[in-house]
Formats: structure tokens, C-alpha cells, sequence
């Protein structure tokens, strides 16, 4: 959704983006061929890097690893402003993996989007080893004099940082403490003191104008078997697990911090800000200044947008804790553009369907857009991002998986060819994928050709019996059949 109004954009260039010769250090093995200067890009994902170190086991576009994938698709509105991170081994932990979504919008969207993400999660991470540094200086002092000093400088720390939860996290008021982990505090505290100190880099940044552009962000820390979830805006993590009766159902983390929410509107409301809805799109509640209408903001939180933060607009996320379990799956990750056209139990069934882990992500977003275009035919549909985080092993799922398509398979009646032939003919052996004759043509058209289509297409100097040519399309229109990767593929289609 993003803003409501649209501005001139006269130039592509970007904010700052004003060099037309290269520097003396660059070589001209930097250049392409073209003559343009090549940008660093990720040694993973292939996301263009500004200023930022590139890290092993960081992706930062369409790919995937063992533990996630990602996917991305650019809509009919102008430039992809969405940006997405999985960034695995985070914090030199090896059970520990970051990953977040992040939407932007306004003019400058795309290129907030993009800093949020790569500033995000290097911040969260010195915050963390400040806090780990600084209890170990407690455990190390033995002097009394410096144990009193040290103290009390934790004392000022911890109250400042209870102050600034109480003043920002207002929607957890039943959290239980004695139920949370060692981990959830420390973490919980870096991260609003993180997204704290970006909102102020933004304000100041000499190259992005921020003032009518921002970005949501939906983020999550997985360490072990503990996950926590920061969420800022409409973007939205969706858990998919297993219940009672080994169904897959679909459990939302986060809730889409919209306007028109009762906290978020009084909040806004007080600060003198305006919210209400278009006579044109009744549906979406927007938040407008006191005495203009404009920007028309379709979300109560982002990073930037500082010509709202006087008025009720925050970028605190809004943090909660879940211990996984057995039964936890995977965690989708996207950004409105998918939410807007697809439920959470959709989105989770077209995630399980998928034929590979690899392929999950685009599989989504593919869905996504072919519902943009079935349920709003007329609007352009917005851009589409996905990130799936698997928490199960591989090789179990697969086992699991081909388990339950043996034993479907198994019990799958097999039609006989007709009661006039042989009783030796009744025995037909199941064709494999492989051993499919070639004049039926291609695999994924003999599904639908009929016995005289078949016949057709074959080759002149084939000779074909009417016993034969029977025993083969009955066979291929009974026999179950197990398809590769690339054919199994169509089976999400079913969604659309």
C-alpha cells in the first residue's frame, strides 16, 4: 500500500548518485562491457553491497540455502521496493539465524528499504556483544570499589532501558518473565535500542530524503529452539505447524500494525494526527497530517516517514516470544503484497505443495501474483516478497513426506484395461518417467493427450498394434505417477 499520493520522479539517478568518472583506485577490470562500473555484489545472494562488508552465509536475494529461500518479484507500480535478508550463523552463532522483510515506500522507499537491511542486523549485533561484554565485566571484577562502580552503571543502564520499554512496548502487558529465557531480554532491549539508533541515522542520512519515504520491517531472531519476532508495519510472519491430528495449520506471529487498530489509532489520535479512509478505498484506514491531506499512509510504524513522527507514527517494533516445538514446520515471512491477496492457510499449503525447498519462495510469490490479477484486475499489483525458514531437517521431511506418498499411492485402486483382453494383459507393469515413449511427446502434454492425439504425433515408420497402443495410454492415464522436481512444480497451481 505505502503512501497515498505519488511524487515526480525527474531523474533515475539516486540521492547523492552525482560521480560521472571513476576514481583512480578502480581498474578497469571493474568494468563491464558496456563501460559501466561494476558494483560489489554478495558472495551468496548477488544483492548489490554499498558500504557494507560482505559475510558468508548473508543472502540478500532470489536463492536459498539449506535452512531457507527467498524470492522477490517487482510489481506493476515502478521500482521493487521491497527488500528481504536470511542471514545465517548471525553472530558467529551456528544455531542462530536472522531473517527479515522489509516493504518500503514513497519516492525513496527502495533505497531505505535497503539500508534498514543491511545496517539492521550489524547493529542488533554490536548492541548484543555490548550487553554480553558488559555481564561479564561483572563477573570478572573482584574489587569492591569497582564492582560498586560497575553496578551502578548498570543500574543507570537498566533503568534507562526500562524506561524506554515501558514508554515503547505497551502491547505486552501480560508478558510473564519467569516463563521467557536468559536469551529473550538482552535480545529484546538490543533490538529497540537498534531500530532506535537507525530511525536516527535515517533522519540524518546526507543522501536518502526520508521525509516522506520509510520502510515496514518484519524481523526474526531463531537461536536453538527459541524465536523471537520484531514486527514494524503491515508486513507479517505466519507459523506452520502440526496439530493433534498431524494437520498442518497455519499460526500467525505478528499482527499488522494498521491504522485503524484501537491502540494504534489513540495513540495517533493524541499526537494530533488524523486517521480515516478514502471514500474510494473504504477498506484501507491511512494516517494523514492535522492540517493537510496528505501523506495518507497506509501503516501506524515504519522506519522514516519523519513527516509523521511528530504525529503519532513510531518505528518501535513490536516484539514477541515463542518456544518452538516438534511440530513447528516453517515460517513464512512476506510483505503485504502477498497477505493482500492470499490467507495464511493458503500461503501455508502452497509452501508445503511446493516440490522442494528451493523452489517454496517463488512458488508463493508466483500464487500471489496470479491472484493479483483474478481478484483485482483492474489495479496494478503491488511488489511481492518471501522468506522461508524451515525448522525441521531435510532429510526427515523428505522421509516423511515420500512416507505418505507411498502409502497414498498404495492404496490407489489400478483400472483394467477392459474385459475383453487376456487376463495376462490385466497385469501392467507401471511405466517409469524415464521409459516414456517419445512419440507421445513431451511429459507434461501426454497428461492431457487423448489415445488418438497419441497416435497421431507418432513417428511414420512406427508400427502400432490396437493391443499395444491401448496398453500404453491406459497406462499412462491409471498408473499413479511420481514426477520430478520440475513437473511437481504444477501442483501449487491448484491454488489459483
Amino acid at each position: 500500500m505505502g503512501l497515498c499520493y505519488s511524487v515526480d520522479r525527474t531523474t533515475g539517478k539516486e540521492p547523492g548518485d552525482t560521480s560521472t568518472t571513476a576514481s583512480a583506485t578502480e581498474t578497469t577490470d571493474d568494468r563491464l562491457g558496456s563501460g559501466r562500473w561494476r558494483r560489489p555484489r554478495d558472495l551468496i545472494g548477488g544483492g548489490e553491497i554499498e558500504g557494507i562488508q560482505q559475510v558468508l552465509g548473508r543472502l540478500v536475494s532470489n536463492g536459498s540455502s539449506k535452512v531457507a529461500c527467498l524470492y522477490t518479484q517487482q510489481g506493476r507500480k515502478g521500482t521493487n521496493q521491497d527488500a528481504m535478508l536470511v542471514f545465517e550463523n548471525f553472530c558467529s552463532r551456528d544455531d542462530t539465524v536472522f531473517c527479515g522483510v522489509f516493504d518500503g515506500h514513497g519516492p525513496f522507499g527502495h533505497m531505505v528499504a535497503k539500508k534498514v537491511r543491511d545496517t539492521l542486523p550489524f547493529t542488533l549485533s554490536t548492541q548484543l556483544k555490548m550487553t554480553s561484554e558488559s555481564e561479564q565485566s561483572l563477573l570478572v571484577n573482584e574489587n569492591d570499589l569497582q564492582i560498586k562502580g560497575t553496578e551502578e552503571e548498570e543500574v543507570q543502564k537498566t533503568e534507562s532501558v526500562t524506561t524506554m520499554d515501558e514508554q515503547w512496548c505497551e502491547l505486552n502487558p501480560n508478558e510473564s518473565n519467569d516463563e521467557l529465557p536468559e536469551m529473550y531480554l538482552p535480545l529484546k532491549h538490543a533490538l529497540l535500542k537498534s531500530c532506535q539508533q537507525i530511525d536516527k541515522e535515517l533522519k540524518m542520512h546526507p543522501t536518502i530524503d526520508c521525509f516522506c519515504s520509510g520502510t515496514t520491517s518484519v524481523t526474526l531472531i531463531k537461536q536453538g529452539e527459541d524465536l523471537v519476532v520484531g514486527n514494524i508495519g503491515d508486513s507479517r510472519a505466519v507459523l506452520a505447524t502440526r496439530d493433534e491430528d498431524n494437520a498442518l495449520i497455519a499460526v500467525q506471529l505478528t499482527v499488522d500494525l494498521k491504522p485503524d487498530l484501537p491502540g494504534e489509532s489513540a495513540r495517533i489520535q493524541k499526537c494530533k494526527g488524523r486517521v480515516f479512509a478514502l471514500q474510494d478505498e473504504p477498506e484501507v484506514a491511512r494516517v494523514w497530517l492535522p492540517n493537510s491531506d496528505s501523506p495518507g499512509l497506509a501503516m501506524a510504524r515504519a522506519f522514516g516517514d519523519f513527516c509523521l513522527k511528530d504525529y503519532g507514527l513510531i518505528s518501535i517494533p513490536d516484539i514477541s516470544y515463542r518456544r518452538l516445538t516438534e511440530q513447528d514446520q516453517f515460517i513464512i515471512i512476506a510483505s503485504d503484497g502477498v497477505w493482500d491477496v492470499l490467507s495464511n492457510k493458503e500461503a501455508v499449503d502452497i509452501v508445503a505443495s511446493a516440490p522442494s525447498r528451493s523452489t517454496a519462495a517463488r512458488a508463493l510469490v508466483d500464487t500471489a501474483v496470479r491472484s493479483w490479477r483474478i481478484k483485482y484486475p483492474t489495479s496494478k499489483n503491488d511488489d511481492c516478497t518471501v522468506v522461508c525458514l524451515f525448522l525441521q531437517d531435510s532429510s526427515v521431511a523428505m522421509e516423511v513426506s515420500s512416507n505418505a506418498m507411498k502409502h497414498s499411492h498404495k492404496e490407489e485402486p489400478i483400472e483394467s484395461v477392459s474385459n475383453s483382453i487376456s487376463k495376462e494383459d490385466d497385469e501392467i507393469v507401471p511405466v517409469k518417467e524415464e521409459k516414456i515413449p517419445a512419440s507421445c511427446g513431451i511429459e507434461s502434454k501426454m497428461m492431457t493427450m487423448t489415445l488418438a492425439e497419441c497416435i497421431s504425433v507418432a513417428q511414420d515408420d512406427e508400427e502400432w498394434s490396437a493391443l499395444e497402443g491401448l496398453t500404453r495410454v491406459n497406462s499412462l492415464l491409471s498408473i499413479p505417477r511420481f514426477f520430478s522436481g520440475e513437473l511437481r512444480s504444477t501442483s501449487w497451481r491448484k491454488w489459483l
